[in-house]
């Protein structure tokens, strides 16, 4: 019996061994034939992660075979055969490519320095394929954001007849024309219509300065015709026949806000001889500008939402793509709220202004009025006028002197000091309110105004956003209102004698006359 025990005890000596837990010193009298359950299950682990290990290399060793046997594939067959300078598709494709390449190198600006666009660029459109897929098989993907239907609404604008055959519709608020002290002309922003004027504005404001506004849908939205070639000159131009279509007689006032302001620079350009002045609020330029310095540019830029800088840089390469775009956007049944259909990035005030109930029922009705046509087109050529080659430079409307020089006699004359000079540009006044915390449009838009425009009065609200201080504030507004016209003074009280009034009183001085 002493040889069996022995046996065991080397056993189970080499077995601790093994399993690195050694186990407890045996005396020949307390050892057994018999191993424990517990001291059996790390063999069957053990024997588990082996497998899985040989499993993992094998696998790996394959992976290395087949990436080898891709590159010699990729050597052999491809750079030797198809990619060379002498190879058919070379040849055929070699021209293309790189008009393509040159029109796309832009992007590469978006990459770090340390990255191969080729190599980058191929994973971002992979990754974007896949991604477009994954929402486009998704079936929850309409239940995960909460959308509004778009309603219809019966056409009720008043409207007069263009000089070139187009109808342009116009909504009228505040005081009447023969009344009115201080006519306000507003062109609206993007995505939007002639409902907007000053969102919120109180009726009881209107009249106690004076005021009247008179808010137009541009060419294609709302109830408006679509212009076929427009561009800076005809927005003045249309701006222009509405005033005087609609008994405006004197100077009247621009007010805008965000990229509605470029239409009150191309007013401001093309007819300043009939604008008092101008109020704007986070005025767009061109974010493509050529006289911005490059810190302005930068800070531009970097505040916007990669969406929506893929979005400008389409309207400024490729407008035509803007169609697909767009249709999925916001001409669908329904809609978002306005920084996601926009790709916006709002500050702090705006995040809960556009929470508000007020603020999501101006929004949707006035949405639904400005796609109401379902034609792209006029977006398309809206979001090109914002970021092409403008038709003038904002530096223009400073002002400055303009002598007359063309002729000879004008010439001596400027010899001996009588040159007629006379003063150019913008000569009213130009108000601009921008909040410093505007992720919309940036106070570096702001500052390049500033630094070539530098008769403009500049207002910077702190704290302020793109929206805050423009929809419905009416302590913003009475501001607004103060600061351009001084003290209210209410509407002009005229006195109009009918004609049954003026043959009273002549036939009674008659009579006065007649018995003296």
């Amino acid at each position: 019996m002493a040889e069996p025990r022995g046996t065991t005890t080397w056993w189970s000596e080499e077995l601790a061994s093994l399993m690195e837990n050694p186990l407890p010193e045996q005396t020949p009298s307390t050892a057994s034939f018999e191993v424990p359950k517990s001291e059996q299950e790390p063999v069957t682990e053990s024997g588990e992660e082996s497998l899985k290990e040989h499993a993992v290399g094998f696998l790996m060793a394959w992976c290395e075979i087949l990436m080898e046997f891709g590159r010699g594939c990729r050597d052999i067959i491809l750079q030797q055969n198809f990619l060379n300078e002498d190879s058919y598709v070379v040849k055929k494709l070699s021209g293309p490519w790189s008009k393509v390449s040159k029109r796309l190198r832009f992007l590469n600006d978006f990459l770090p320095e340390d990255r191969d666009p080729v190599q980058a660029w191929s994973i971002v459109l992979t990754v974007f394929l896949l991604a477009f897929a994954a929402i486009s098989l998704d079936s929850n993907h309409e239940t995960l954001t909460k959308a509004v239907m778009v309603r219809m609404h019966p056409p009720i604008a008043s409207r007069i007849l263009l000089p070139d055959g187009r109808y342009l519709a116009y909504h009228d608020q505040g005081v009447s024309a023969g009344r009115a002290r201080f006519p306000l002309v507003a062109p609206h922003s993007f995505l939007s219509s002639r409902l907007a004027g000053i969102p919120g504005v109180k009726p009881l404001l209107l009249e106690e300065y004076g005021v009247r506004l008179v808010t137009y849908d541009l060419p294609g939205f709302g109830e408006s015709d679509p212009h076929p070639n427009r561009n800076f000159n005809s927005s003045a131009m249309d701006v222009l026949h509405l005033v005087n279509a609609v008994n405006v007689t004197d100077k009247f006032w621009v007010l805008c806000h965000s990229s509605g302001c470029i239409h009150a620079w191309a007013s401001l350009r093309y007819i300043p001889e009939r604008i008092a002045g101008a109020a704007m609020l986070a005025p767009m330029v061109n974010p493509y500008e050529s006289h911005m310095t490059k810190d302005e540019m930068k800070r531009t830029w970097e505040k916007w939402l990669p969406r929506r800088k893929y979005m400008y840089s389409l309207a400024y390469r490729f407008p035509k793509l803007l169609s697909f775009f767009y249709r999925r956007s916001f001409l669908p049944e329904k809609h978002d709220r306005i920084d996601k259909q926009f790709s916006l990035s709002l500050g702090k005030k705006d995040e809960i202004l556009v929470d508000e109930p007020a603020f999501q029922e101006f929004w949707q009705r006035d949405l639904e009025e400005s796609v109401r046509q379902g034609n792209m087109q006029p977006f398309i050529e809206e979001a090109v006028l914002q970021v092409s080659k403008w038709d003038f430079d904002i530096e223009e409307l400073r002002v400055h002197k303009k002598c007359r020089t063309g002729s000879l006699l004008l010439w001596l004359k400027s010899m001996y000091g009588q040159t007629e000079c006379e003063l150019a540009g913008y000569l009213g006044r130009i108000h601009i309110w921008q909040g410093l915390d505007d992720r919309v449009v940036p106070p570096s838009m702001m500052e390049y105004i500033q630094r070539v425009l530098p008769e403009a009065v500049i207002h910077k609200l702190p704290n302020e956003g793109h929206l805050s201080y423009y929809f419905f504030c009416d302590e913003c507004h009475k501001k607004i209102f103060s600061t351009l016209f001084g003290t209210p003074q209410g509407p002009i009280e005229r006195h109009e004698e009918t004609a049954f009034e003026k043959n009273t009183e002549d036939a009674l001085h008659v009579s006065v006359s007649d018995m003296e």
